[in-house]
């Protein structure tokens, strides 16, 4: 590469050669600098080579390198700078050189090769026009002098630093009773009655306080315990069973019987709370048509509550209905239970049924029983009869006055009890309805036959009602009434359309027409609608409540039945005696008697509710007034007894 380079450098050298000689050429040649005015040394001879022979061989001296070093010239004026021009070292003698012969002088006649000095003058630049010239920048802000050096300090002996002392963590020793807990919540959590989903909540609420106790303190129970145990104790005032609240025995110095203690507590407390919101028996099982909707609290909002207050033992009282229905049953269940029954137990054996005539042994010990004078003959005559009927009705069962097994039994259980299993089966049912009935609502009772609008507690419209017969019994539940249709038509039921209309359409296909029905046949089902009118069953008016047992109140054109004390007429809907007295109640001032009346007989009307206004049909067989006063009805439907039966069944398991 270095032969290479070198040959390159030769041929550049020859071609600036060639370029000088042919510019000498072209024009003579200067003997002054027309720049310095000084004379130029004289240029040696250039000599060519004659013949047009090839040549073949070409000598060039190696050329040396140049450098130019540039420094003022001493002396020189201002702005003028001079520079040196210095043969540099030949090549080394390593490289290989072009073979050229020596020069025939060292150097040309008159040529010094000491240092050239040439002298630049000054470039004078045009004066810089003045739109061109920048804006003056401002000048900087002086700086401050800068703080004189400061001789170094000889450095101060470095202070070791002190001996920190050693930290030392400890975790906190797990509390009292946390490991027994952790080991038998889940035994103890089991209580008859209570799910396993309760249950697991139960747990989750002691993991989530890292399996502490929350009831108890020290060796026993916390002064909030206390108060909770208490309510449990106390649990039959409410017409509840204490012993399905037992609390196991401990000593204090058990901590597993501590452990079991503290959880089977808080099971118990979520037990009571679920029970006295209606959790101990279905209602749906007794019966289709007993379907309230039950507000049962879970264990987690239940144990919340509990742990959260100063006094559990009230927080879970609370559970229990607010009504003051309820209140005053629970006050009549005390007085019951303060006056013992005085009457004489007699003892009824068992055997066939007695009807009115009969004659046998057991009639004397019957009447007995009853209170009923003594009879020289043992006949069941008609007082006999009158008065088992008569205690049948009080006892929930058939009054049809016939000395049945059932009706011994019953005879066998003092009044007072018997009569207080009626006011606990009518708490319950008291239970089923929500907390909050409304500020303003409707009460259906079926059994007194009678629909009361409650504003504020307190009565402000009360009317006769016609409720379902024993075999279409009018439905047990809670809803909330939308709207009211004026000049309704009526769509026969199903029931109806099978036992009257079908039968009816099979003898006779104008069977409907003559009583002025519509058939709309759908495919293979038919429909029967009887047209608005005042021959129309729902009458002038209907309120709704949409609900699964399509039911709701309505007129009736035949208010004669009104008359009657047991008005058990119906296929299930409740007819309302003086309907529309009821819908200014409900409908606000906007629809007036007189307003609604106007809009009979001109087509069918639909008028929404400006509130929905909460109704409830409920099955109250016995109610006690404010003053403690007791009423009894007819166990219409048997659902007292059912209520009864299904308390003391579960009692017994």
């Amino acid at each position: 590469m270095r032969r290479r380079h070198w040959a390159g450098s030769a041929s550049a050298s020859v071609l600036v050669l060639l370029l000088g000689a042919a510019t000498a050429l072209g024009q003579p040649a200067a003997t002054t600098d027309l720049t310095l005015g000084t004379p130029l040394p004289e240029q040696p001879a250039l000599r060519l080579l004659k013949g047009d022979a090839p040549v073949e061989h070409l000598d060039i001296p190696a050329l040396p390198e140049v450098t130019v070093k540039v420094e003022p010239a001493p002396g020189s004026e201002p702005g003028m700078v001079t520079g040196a021009v210095t043969p540099s070292a030949q090549p080394q003698a390593a490289m290989p050189a072009l073979e050229a012969p020596a020069p025939a002088q060292a150097s040309a006649p008159g040529v010094d090769d000491g240092p050239i000095l040439l002298d630049i003058p000054e470039v004078e630049l045009p004066p810089a026009d003045p739109a061109l010239v920048p804006a003056a920048r401002p000048e900087p802000a002086p700086q401050p002098a800068p703080e004189p050096l400061r001789a170094a300090q000889p450095s101060e002996p470095a202070i070791a630093p002190p001996d920190l002392p050693k930290v030392i963590v400890e975790l906190p020793a797990p509390g009292p009773l946390v490991a027994e807990i952790t080991e038998r919540a889940a035994g103890a959590v089991a209580v008859p009655r209570l799910s396993e989903r309760e249950r697991g909540e139960v747990l989750a609420a002691y993991q989530a306080n890292g399996n502490k106790p929350f009831w108890i303190d020290g060796k026993g129970w916390s002064e909030t315990a206390k108060l909770l145990v208490a309510r449990l104790e106390r649990s039959s005032e409410d017409g509840l069973r204490p012993t399905d609240y037992a609390l196991p025995v401990f000593e204090a110095s058990d901590k597993a019987g501590l452990a079991d203690a503290d959880v089977r507590l808080s099971a118990l407390a979520v037990l009571y709370a679920r029970d006295a919101r209606g959790g101990r028996i279905d209602p749906r099982k007794l019966s289709k048509l007993i379907t309230p909707t039950l507000y049962l609290p879970s264990a987690t909002e239940v144990l919340s509550e509990l742990t959260a207050v100063k006094d559990p033992g009230a927080a879970l009282a609370a559970y229990n209905p607010p009504h003051e229905g309820y209140r005053n049953l629970k006050a009549k269940l005390a007085e019951l239970r303060q006056h013992q029954d005085d009457t004489p137990m007699v003892r009824i054996p068992a055997g066939p049924e007695l009807k009115l005539g009969m004659r046998d042994d057991r009639v004397h010990l019957v009447r007995a029983r009853l209170g009923l004078g003594p009879s020289q003959e043992p006949v069941f005559d008609r007082s006999t009869q009158t008065a088992v009927a008569e205690f049948q009705k009080q006892a929930g069962l058939r009054a049809n006055g016939i000395l049945s097994p059932q009706t011994i039994a019953a005879l066998g259980t003092p009044v007072t009890t018997r009569m207080e299993q009626d006011v606990i089966a009518q708490m319950e049912r008291w239970r089923w309805l929500p907390p909050d009935l409304g500020a303003r609502h409707i009460i259906v009772n079926v059994p007194e036959y009678q629909v009361r609008v409650f504003e504020n507690g307190k009565v402000i419209h009360q009317a006769r009602v016609i409720v379902g017969k024993p075999d279409s019994a009018t439905p047990i539940f809670s809803h909330k009434m939308d709207h009211v249709i004026v000049n309704p038509s009526w769509f026969v039921p199903p029931s109806i359309l099978k036992k009257e209309f079908l039968p009816g359409l099979a003898a006779d296909p104008e069977y409907a027409a003559k009583r002025g029905y519509v058939v709309t046949r759908h495919g293979s089902s038919i429909s029967v609608r009887q047209p608005p009118g005042e021959r129309n069953a729902l009458g002038w008016i209907k309120f709704m409540f949409p609900n699964e047992h399509a039911v709701y109140l309505h007129d009736t054109p035949n208010r004669r039945l009104f008359a009657a004390e047991k008005r058990a007429f119906s296929h299930g809907c409740v007819r309302v005696d003086n309907p529309f007295l009821l819908a200014d109640h409900v409908l606000g001032p906007e629809w007036p008697t007189e307003r609604l009346k106007r809009l009979i007989g001109s087509g069918e009307r639909m008028i929404k509710l400006p509130q929905p206004l909460p109704i409830h049909l409920v099955y109250n067989t016995i109610v006690v007034d404010s003053a403690g006063h007791m009423t009894t009805f007819d166990d219409l439907y048997g659902f007292q007894r059912l209520v009864r039966q299904a308390l003391e069944q579960q009692q017994r398991g």
